[in-house]
């Protein structure tokens, strides 16, 4: 009988939590096959969510709960619960009863059926616009930068199996990011069609800073594209440049007015200037990422793993 395991990272849940985690029984209990476990983890949460893991793990002997020590994200949640995760398939959800955890058969069969990783594909996306945007930005980032094929959807709701899990704990480095972990990991990874439900409790955790910072971290941590696309524009500017100078020469020597323009040198030199500085801003952000890896800075850090028999603190 196979094990599955459930990862949820949780972040101002305290009155979705529980629904999630029933629903997660009822779904299983319809899936005699299989054998489970949640992973609750805590990253966190200023309200009372870590309560309401106490609370559950109180009551199910196949619960486990993880507090993280500070906020640090979702994926770094997700890697700590997968860090304690034991399933033959790890599937990963999210907290607020968005992801419809009765559906995760369709999940399990496409783990069966071959695949080694299966994403939840939404046909009616029920966020608002800003998150709707920031996923057609992350659709375009995973797409270009990290080879990701045109028709696969990625969502936060997928099954993986379990040397695909083992694969991704691999990675020590201090910005974990799962969709980067997955892609490089396999191209074995399917799409199931799942119903989107609306958010009934509270909001996204996900600010404008936080997804710039989700992006910055997807490309600088798995792909040296934006390295080339600077280099790129670099040799097209000089080109353009060069070509600009040859063709001045040319008119000076042929005698042909040509009029030197205050705004329009002001304008070349602000965009050239400013095209310089996000270059080296981006190639310090390469540099700042590998210092912060050298000093072995950690993906997160668990303050307490709480279980149904007692309660302990682990520190790592």
């Amino acid at each position: 009988m196979s094990l599955v395991s459930f990862v949820i990272p949780c972040y101002r849940s305290e009155h979705t939590l529980e629904a999630v985690v029933e629903e997660i029984n009822s779904a299983m209990a319809d899936l005699a096959q299989y054998e489970y476990e949640i992973i609750l983890v805590n990253d966190a949460s200023p309200d009372h969510t870590l309560d309401v893991i106490r609370h559950i793990c109180d009551r199910q002997d196949n619960v486990t709960g993880v507090a993280l020590s500070k906020n640090f994200g979702q994926h770094a949640a997700l890697m700590a619960g997968m860090k304690q995760a034991e399933g033959e398939y790890v599937v990963c959800l999210d907290d607020d009863g968005q992801t419809p955890a009765c559906e995760v058969y369709k999940l399990l069969e496409g783990l069966e059926r071959g695949y080694d990783v299966v994403y939840a594909r939404y046909s009616n996306k029920l966020k608002s616009g800003f998150r709707n945007f920031g996923t057609r930005v992350n659709e375009l980032m995973t797409r270009v930068m990290l080879g990701k094929p045109k028709k696969l959807q990625v969502t936060s709701y997928f099954a993986a199996k379990r040397f695909i899990v083992d694969s991704m704990l691999e990675y020590q480095n201090a910005f974990p990011y799962v969709i980067g972990l997955v892609l490089r990991a396999t191209k074995n990874i399917g799409n199931v069609d799942v119903e989107h439900r609306e958010r009934q409790v509270g909001r996204s955790g996900y600010s404008i800073s936080k997804l710039f910072g989700l992006w910055f971290n997807g490309f600088t941590a798995f792909s040296i594209k934006p390295l080339r696309i600077a280099t790129f524009v670099g040799v097209i500017s000089a080109i353009a440049g060069f070509v600009y100078g040859i063709i001045t020469i040319i008119r000076k020597l042929m005698h042909v007015n040509t009029v030197l323009g205050f705004s329009s040198l002001m304008s070349v030199i602000l965009f050239i200037g400013g095209m310089v500085m996000i270059m080296l801003g981006l190639i310090g952000e390469y540099i700042g990422r590998i210092y912060i890896s050298i000093n072995n800075s950690p993906q997160y850090l668990v303050k307490e793993v709480i279980r149904r028999e007692k309660a302990e603190g682990i520190h790592e």
